[in-house]
């Protein structure tokens, strides 16, 4: 295990209230910044450089939830949390005397195109187009910018985090009401405004059958601890389990999980409506993610969660499966 100091960047959100007790049982020093909340907050540059300078690691995961409507607010928003924070952790490396020797920040499978051919790699996968696969850009071009020659840095390319809480929640009272089918895409008319904003998510795959990459929260604590052990890792890292599933295999995997028997299909239609009223976009669920860890792998990670069926049940808090 690995010692020193780490400095986690948004330490409030999903991903940051795990790490910082894990790390802290393993005895590691873990300065937080966020807005508010935290040892110290964002727009505090000079308390963000002294955290910096002499810690063993910094942790970028600051960013508004893409969980919302994409309005040209948002949409500012969006980019603002992100490029600010990563442009702040990037000054406090350049300036520090004894810089990390590691500089994890997220980014977003969401990079890749829609895939419903082939899986995407870090060597061979093809970036997407749209507002979601601009803002990821963004964000791996504000962390690679500066020089930074003692400092390795890695784009955290991540699929769909599932833990206690997060994306399970709202699905899992979905099943339990019944609703609990695949998200079948459809035909939606489409405004000129979402167009040139690309926001508009275009009809893809039918009847569910859109890829569903993902990773349980405790591997991505995992890939951390790995990445950190593991120096000749470094640039884009896909963060997905090995095993993506497709739409209706995962929305079946919840019902199986719950005993929920019943799971009526949801059409476009009705989740267009849906997710206008609870503020969000039906890209999150029906934009085809097909992301495989070919780094990882290659690295020798091993996942503790290698299985779409596992992680759904631990997340949920139901009895795994023994293995066959």
């Amino acid at each position: 295990m690995s010692a020193g100091r780490v400095v986690i960047g948004g330490s409030t959100g999903f991903m940051g209230r795990y790490l910082i007790p894990r790390l802290r049982s393993d005895g590691r020093e873990v300065v937080t910044i966020s807005r508010s909340g935290a040892d110290v907050r964002w727009g505090e540059q000079e308390a963000i450089d002294q955290a910096v300078d002499g810690a063993s690691l910094v942790i970028g995961l600051a960013g508004k939830s893409v969980n919302c409507r994409y309005t040209p607010e948002n949409r500012a928003e969006i980019f603002r949390s992100r490029l600010e924070t990563t442009s702040s952790l990037s000054r406090a490396i350049e300036k520090a005397s004894a810089p990390p020797a590691l500089w994890v920040n997220s980014s977003t499978a969401t990079i890749y195109r829609h895939a419903e051919d082939r899986p995407m790699t870090e060597s061979d996968g093809e970036i997407g187009s749209g507002f979601s696969v601009e803002v990821a850009k963004a964000w791996e071009h504000a962390l690679f910018a500066a020089d930074l020659p003692r400092t390795r840095r890695i784009a955290l390319r991540s699929a769909i985090v599932l833990g206690h809480g997060g994306v399970l929640g709202p699905i899992r009272n979905l099943a339990r009401l019944g609703l609990g089918g695949a998200q079948h895409d459809g035909r939606w008319p489409v405004s000129r405004a979402r167009r040139a904003a690309g926001t508009a998510h275009l009809l893809g795959a039918r009847r569910g059958r859109q890829r569903f990459s993902w990773v349980h929260i405790e591997d991505v604590a995992r890939i951390i601890d790995f990445l950190e052990e593991t120096p000749t890792l470094e640039g884009p890292i896909n963060a997905a389990a090995p095993h993506p599933v497709d739409n209706v295999e995962f929305m079946a995997t919840v019902r199986r999980a719950l005993g929920a028997r019943i799971g009526v299909p949801m059409p476009r239609w009705m989740l267009e409506l849906g997710a206008i009223g609870i503020r969000t976009e039906t890209e999150l669920v029906l934009k085809s993610r097909w992301v495989v860890p070919e780094k990882l792998t290659t690295a020798g990670f091993e996942f503790r969660y290698p299985t779409l069926e596992d992680a759904v049940r631990e997340s949920l808090d139901r009895k795994v499966a023994p293995a066959a």
